[in-house]
């Protein structure tokens, strides 16, 4: 990663935690400054990445994708970041409105899913599945209305990943290495929004002298 770039855009969990330099939460993470510049750096490879960059799968679609999957997760702040973000990017038109309507139609609880026949089945959850509708497809588009569609499988419908999934991927024009970034990008997501919420809860404890 080029050390210009990284330099220049500030730590996103550090802004989406309101972490301030020299505070608890940031000595905190320099106890772990390895682990924080993993993650800014993965941050990086998705959504700043150096040229040149495999495939088309657009950064403003990387944007859109991650407000979508923020928006799944329940995070606001996070889907308002992603979503800044995507306006910065020059999307196309109608596409950020379009990915504000599918976040509401996305919304589940789950996970849902049905495991391979065997003792686990007992655990067996039916779930809705998830299509962009049929409104907003023609502004998206049909490659990202099927990583959408992906990514909404893979936060509710992790147990029903199949390769019938991926090929709906490849059908609409992903390649392969398209669909591992994309996949990448929604489990960085998770594991983005997981760590925010854990520090942000860090913030609420009271500061101790072992601390």
């Amino acid at each position: 990663m080029n050390a210009t770039v990284s330099s220049s855009v500030p730590d996103v969990i550090d802004r989406l935690a309101g972490i301030t330099p020299g505070s608890h939460l940031d000595k905190i993470r320099v106890q772990r400054e390895q682990a924080r510049t993993n993650a800014q750096q993965s941050y990086l490879s998705l959504f700043v990445p150096t040229p040149p960059v495999f495939g088309n799968f657009e950064i403003a679609d990387r944007f859109a994708v991650a407000a979508f999957v923020a928006a799944l997760h329940g995070q606001p702040d996070v889907v308002r970041f992603y979503a800044d973000a995507l306006a910065g990017q020059g999307a196309r038109t109608g596409v950020a409105e379009a990915i504000a309507i599918e976040t509401q139609r996305g919304a589940a609880e789950g996970p849902y899913g049905r495991y391979p026949a065997g003792p686990l089945s007992a655990e067996d959850v039916p779930g809705p599945s998830y299509a962009v509708d049929a409104a907003q497809r023609p502004v998206l588009g049909e490659r990202l209305s099927a990583g959408l569609a992906h990514a909404h499988l893979l936060v509710f419908h992790p147990r029903d990943a199949s390769p019938a999934a991926l090929q709906a991927l490849l059908d609409t024009g992903w390649s392969s290495t398209e669909v591992v970034t994309l996949s990448q990008l929604v489990a960085f997501l998770a594991f983005q929004i997981r760590v925010v919420i854990g520090l942000r809860a860090l913030a609420q404890r009271p500061v101790t002298l072992v601390d």
